[in-house]
């Protein structure tokens, strides 16, 4: 076994280049091998200028690796090369299965390491104008895969349905009609909704509406996956910016 046979599990954030840490950069600079995903930019991997660079990521359901072969992969390049970093977009521990790769690293007697990324569920709606809570809109958000290791929609979304929590669902693009068919059923025909597609990226593309609208919005401008759902009243905080700033300029006009 190599002298420092380790796996990091760094988070890459959002998509914006700008939005890493510092010590997911540091990591990348000490890596010996690097293991990325679709969603991450490639123009991080320069940070790994030393490492031998290896894309294992999926993309429209064609797996390059499946995750068991990852996971040995992980094993074999660590003992083999020393520090693998395994670079995943947003953060690894909300839907990443960084987990699941630390776990079976340990096993095999590997040193373990996270390093947290900034998460597309809170980031993305931020980054335009939304934020998952605010006083008198929202006391809680809940944020939910949108398809399960089954392929079914999560029964989560049922039970965030009935409550007047934010709900943020990552990956359920494809379970958008069965969704919305759940938050009408609960009489939520007219709650706020956001999709955001590339989310912080230079192509992000935004469409907004309520539950009622939603399904023709997203057909007109043709959204699709990588993209956040965010539904509830906290999507109107980021029309009151908008306003609240044109009332400034047109005051500061006069």
């Amino acid at each position: 076994m190599h002298n420092r046979a380790k796996l990091t599990v760094v988070g890459a954030g959002p998509g914006d280049l700008e939005l890493i840490t510092i010590k997911a950069i540091k990591a990348l600079q000490d890596a010996d091998v690097v293991l990325y995903d679709a969603l991450v930019d490639r123009a991080l991997l320069e940070y790994a200028f030393k490492a031998e660079h290896i894309f294992v990521g999926k993309r429209k359901g064609c797996y390059a690796f499946q995750q068991d072969q990852i996971n040995e992969l992980i094993v074999q390049r660590a003992k083999s090369r020393g520090h693998v970093v395994r670079l995943k977009g947003g953060d690894p521990f909300v839907f990443g299965r960084g987990s699941e790769e630390m776990a079976y690293a340990a096993k095999y007697g590997l040193e373990v390491a996270m390093v947290p990324g900034i998460s597309s569920c809170i980031a993305v709606p931020a980054s335009q104008n939304i934020p998952v809570t605010k006083r008198g809109s929202s006391e809680s958000f809940w944020v939910i895969t949108g398809t399960t290791k089954e392929h079914k929609l999560s029964d989560d979304i049922k039970l965030a349905a009935k409550s007047n929590a934010t709900v943020v669902i990552l990956m359920g693009m494809s379970k958008l009609a069965a969704i919305v068919e759940l938050f009408i059923k609960e009489n939520k025909s007219d709650t706020p909704v956001a999709i955001i597609q590339n989310g912080t990226k230079e192509d992000e593309q935004v469409g907004i509406g309520t539950i009622d609208t939603i399904e023709s919005i997203v057909q007109k401008q043709k959204l699709t996956n990588p993209a956040i759902i965010v539904i509830g009243e906290v999507v109107r905080h980021q029309n009151q910016i908008i306003q609240i700033s044109h009332q400034y300029e047109f005051q500061t006009a006069e």
